[in-house]
Parts: C-alpha cells; sequence; structure tokens
C-alpha cells in the first residue's frame, strides 16, 4: 500500500484531540469483537505493509513494503535474536501479540540489571485501524522536541514512564509496553562517531499492548522507534 500524506501536521495535533483520527468501535459490539476485527486488521497489514510518502518531495515517512514475513521465538533466539531485515522477518513473541523487527541493535551497551537512565526516542505511529499516521517527532516542527522517558531494569523487568515529548502529550506518562520489549535486545549508546548507529526497531502492537487511546478504541498500531542513552 503507497499512499501519500497531505496534512502530517494535522495528524499530528493530537495533543487538542486524537480520537477523531481512528477507528471507533460500536457501543455494540463486545470487547472479543473488537479483538477478532483487530486480529484481522493485523494480519492484512502483514500482508500489505505500508509506505507513506511527502507529497511534494516524494520523501518516504514510512517505507515498509510487504509481505512481512513472521518468525517464530525459537528461531529468534536461535538467530542470536536477530531479525534478517532483508528478508523483512518480524518475531512475533505469542504471549503479548507484538511483532517486532530489529533494524539496528545499535552501539553501546544494554541497560544493566538495577540502571536506571533517561532513554531519548524518536518515533513515527502508523494507526493501522484508520490507515494513517497518527503521531511522529521525524518532522521539523519536533526536531528538538524528542521523547524521553526514565527507564528502570529491575532483574529483566523494564519500567518506565515519559517525562517530556509528544506522546507524554497525546496520551499521558505511561509507557507503551510494547516500547519496553526492544531493551531486552537493544544497546543503548550514543552516536560519537560516524560508523556508530543508535539502535532502531519496527514494532506492530495490538491495542493491550500500546497507549492508552489504543486500548481504549481497540486499535492496533506500527511504530518505528530509535533508542538513544540520554546524557
Amino acid at each position: 500500500m503507497k499512499k501519500s500524506i497531505h496534512t502530517l501536521l494535522a495528524a499530528v495535533a493530537l495533543a487538542t484531540g486524537i480520537g477523531g483520527l481512528t477507528t471507533g468501535c460500536n457501543d455494540d459490539d463486545s470487547y472479543a469483537d473488537d479483538l477478532k476485527r483487530e486480529r484481522k486488521q493485523i494480519q492484512a497489514f502483514l500482508k500489505k505493509g505500508v509506505q507513506v510518502t511527502d507529497p511534494e518531495s516524494g520523501t518516504y515517512y514510512i517505507n515498509h513494503p510487504a509481505p512481512i514475513n513472521p518468525i517464530t521465538e525459537e528461531e529468534f533466539y536461535a538467530n542470536d535474536s536477530t531479525t534478517d531485515v532483508a528478508k523483512n522477518e518480524f518475531v512475533l513473541f505469542n504471549g503479548s501479540g507484538i511483532y517486532m523487527q530489529i533494524v539496528r541493535k545499535g552501539t553501546g551497551k544494554k541497560l544493566q540489571n538495577g540502571e536506571s537512565t533517561a532513554v531519548i526516542c524518536r518515533y513515527t505511529e502508523f494507526n493501522i485501524a484508520a490507515d494513517t499516521i497518527q503521531s511522529t517527532n521525524l518532522i521539523q516542527q519536533y526536531a528538538t522536541r524528542p521523547e524521553i522517558m526514565n527507564v528502570t531494569n529491575t532483574s529483566g523487568t523494564f519500567t518506565a514512564h515519559f517525562t517530556s515529548g509528544l506522546m507524554r502529550a497525546a496520551y499521558g506518562q505511561a509507557v507503551p509496553s510494547a516500547w519496553l520489549i526492544p531493551l531486552t535486545f537493544v544497546n543503548l549508546g550514543r552516536q560519537a562517531a560516524a560508523d556508530e548507529e543508535i539502535a532502531l526497531v519496527r514494532l506492530i502492537v495490538p491495542s493491550r499492548e500500546g497507549q492508552d487511546d489504543a486500548k481504549t478504541k481497540v486499535y492496533p498500531c506500527y511504530y518505528e522507534v530509535s533508542y538513544q542513552r540520554g546524557r
């Protein structure tokens, strides 16, 4: 699916009312029906992917062609916890329903047990149900305002809250649980040389693992998120 985005800034104006960008659920629908519809939306997304361009420059905001190739957790761990980007592999975590592709594991080292740190994230959020970019801090207006979250690793369990950024403005301090899954596998560092790159992942997130609006309205999202250790 390739399309252009005509009014990205309007789609990013979440703090004034995110609900207009989502596909709402009928009051008569049961939660089970909502989840069934969401699963179908995710399966369709795996087959069609997403490509969104700037109509003026032709620059891609998102360029993720189909088909997406799910792999099992067993395959993922057997391959040193990596996904083959050339094969468009995403690991499916069965317990949560989250799909993850590690594009770059990043420079630096993983967050250690007992350690807390600020993590800087730049991201794009695509509402799969509404078929639109819902928020992103990768445009000029937000270039100097990345997401910052405080993260703690307690025996392999990560907890976090946003301290600033667009996600906090739109959804509050709670960090989507899906955003914490990659921290087990990626490094948190800073780019100190031209050949060093910070961690980058792609996520397909069912509503129960997402932000609060997605949980309330039951819609899945696709994310591209980078992770960088704060100063």
